[in-house]
């Protein structure tokens, strides 16, 4: 089995230690390289070459927020998990528009980490529940905007479909069964949506549906 291989950026030693202590007893998981500012962290991203990218906001120099853009505007396919103590809206708004695929409080368990780093790498959402609340809200199309394209211009129905379960916070898993479909057929179909959206996670999809008015708030219960 192929290990996801991970990278760890926090200007705190000890917190990278403990990271990669917690991730490392897990037989599917490899911590490849270990970053203490945003600076080191864009460049072993593209030597160590992880799947995903734990990264702190507050670092020296480059901070997490311009190292999440840089990632991800050089290497799209790396997956990037924000643990933070910071739930500010600033953070959390720049961080999803810079292409963060989740986002977690350093508050949050190990076991919580552990799963949070396999649900990116599957390419699913992973937000903290009081960040999710606030993205809905901040995203969401405001009243009278002029729309964008519409969305049967984009996505097939059915995608459409399994983006606003998507949104709502249901796994892949929970998808397929509501819809009747294989695990494997829905994740086809979110491939074809990220495809189609230029994106690589669920997060920037749902961002991007909220942003364009492809699902409101009243699709979401």
């Amino acid at each position: 089995m192929d290990k996801i291989k991970i990278l760890i950026a926090d200007d705190h030693a000890v917190v990278r230690d403990g990271t990669r202590q917690i991730l490392e007893h897990e037989p599917d998981m490899d911590v490849v390289a270990e970053a203490a500012d945003g600076a080191e962290a864009i460049k072993l991203a593209g030597s160590a070459h992880p799947d995903v990218a734990i990264i702190d906001i507050a670092m020296p120099g480059v901070d997490g927020i311009e190292a999440t853009k840089q990632i991800k505007q050089l290497y799209p396919s790396i997956a990037v998990l924000i643990l933070s103590a910071y739930d500010d809206d600033q953070f959390v708004f720049s961080l999803l528009e810079a292409g963060a695929a989740g986002y977690l409080l350093k508050s949050v368990r190990g076991r919580e980490l552990i799963e949070a780093v396999r649900q990116v790498h599957a390419g699913e959402s992973v937000l903290h529940p009081s960040i999710a609340r606030k993205v809905l809200n901040r995203f969401v199309s405001t009243p009278g905007k002029p729309a964008g394209q519409k969305t049967t211009e984009v996505l097939s129905d059915r995608e459409i479909e399994v983006l606003k379960m998507a949104t709502r916070g249901l796994s892949n898993q929970e998808i397929a069964d509501e819809l009747c479909l294989s695990l494997r057929t829905v994740q086809a179909h979110l491939g074809h949506i990220f495809n189609k959206l230029q994106v690589s996670s669920r997060t920037e999809a749902v961002v991007r549906a909220l942003k364009e008015g492809w699902v409101t708030l009243e699709d979401i219960p």
